[in-house]
């Protein structure tokens, strides 16, 4: 079973999202949050498999709750779903130590697989967060 902490500031977002993560019978919500700071410190208590986390929260952003997750808690993984697609946002996830990055608009067609490939330690992006990806790396 692949335990999960859902962190998103929008009750009915959390119980969406725990609808269709529990659906298939192979993952598990071990907790939820509704800011970031709540989330990292449900993360270092409950140590889930992955982290779903929203990056744009009060009191603490998802992204500086996923730096302290990521040197806190090395085993679990955290994918950002966020409705933010621009490269500055990605490069700031990827550098907390995001391992994936899906669009909430694909968050029903990706999620599920998104929490399983990170399980397994894999990265996983969304298609168009894959090309901002592509474009910084031929940036720099």
């Amino acid at each position: 079973m692949i335990t999960v902490l859902l962190a998103d500031d929008h009750t009915m977002v959390r119980e969406g999202l725990r609808y269709l993560l529990e659906a298939p019978g192979d993952i598990l919500i071990a907790a939820t949050a509704s800011n970031g700071q709540e989330a990292m410190e449900l993360a270092m208590v409950e140590c889930p498999d992955v982290v779903v986390m929203d990056v744009s929260m009060p009191i603490m952003d998802g992204i500086e709750a996923t730096q302290h997750i990521c040197e806190g808690c090395p085993d679990t993984h955290v994918v950002m779903l966020s409705m933010h697609d621009t490269p500055e946002y990605v490069q700031r996830a990827l550098q907390a130590g995001a391992l994936g990055y899906i669009l909430k608009d694909d968050a029903g067609n990706e999620l599920v697989e998104a929490v399983r490939t990170l399980y397994k330690g894999k990265s996983y992006f969304s298609p168009k967060i894959a090309k901002v990806i592509k474009n910084l790396r031929d940036f720099f």
